[in-house]
């Protein structure tokens, strides 16, 4: 009698744990749903906009104007380098001419490398002064940006507005509400 005994308590005591497991389980189902109510209500009362920062940089006016700007201030320089290129092929041509002397063709080699020297040289310095005017003129429209987007925020009483983001829903973007308040300004 004393092991059926044991044994019924022990698969009592069995049973119990089970129980506490699952009420543990149920408990824990419960937090999570109430946590996950409280997440919903709350993300419903709250106003979140974004805006696609790259979409702006492409079409907003500020940027277009500062892109002409860029070209036309660059434009002069990369003429050169055309025209110095324009006289390396040229180099070139009469360099593969058949009936030119070793001397000829020597001078000519020599004058072409010097030529690509400064063709790289001005190109490198082309495109470094490109990037540093670009970086200043973009530092300047995103600027007016953040202010638009701020001016947005306060006035439709947003809570939070996103620049970047790994998804998003459309009816969150106010990209073209910024791409308005830019045009105006």
């Amino acid at each position: 009698m004393a092991t059926s005994s044991s044994a019924s308590s022990s698969s009592w005591a069995r049973c119990s744990k089970l129980r506490g497991n699952s009420m543990k389980r149920y408990t824990g189902w419960l937090l999570g749903a109430a946590l996950l109510m409280s997440a919903s209500a709350w993300a419903a009362e709250m106003k979140i906009g974004f805006v696609d920062t790259d979409r702006i940089l492409r079409e907003s006016a500020p940027a277009q104007r500062a892109g002409k700007k860029l070209e036309k201030e660059f434009e002069v320089r990369r003429q050169d380098l055309q025209r110095l290129s324009a006289q390396g092929k040229t180099l070139q041509t009469q360099m593969d001419k058949p009936g030119v002397s070793d001397l000829d063709r020597k001078a000519k080699e020599r004058d072409l490398i010097r030529l690509n020297q400064e063709f790289q040289r001005m190109q490198r310095e082309l495109n470094e002064d490109l990037n540093a005017r670009r970086n200043e003129e973009l530092a300047g429209i995103q600027e007016r940006v953040n202010n638009a987007i701020q001016q947005i925020a306060n006035n439709e009483k947003y809570d939070l507005i996103l620049q970047e983001a790994a998804w998003r829903n459309p009816r969150i973007d106010i990209t073209d509400k910024v791409l308005r308040m830019l045009t105006d300004k």
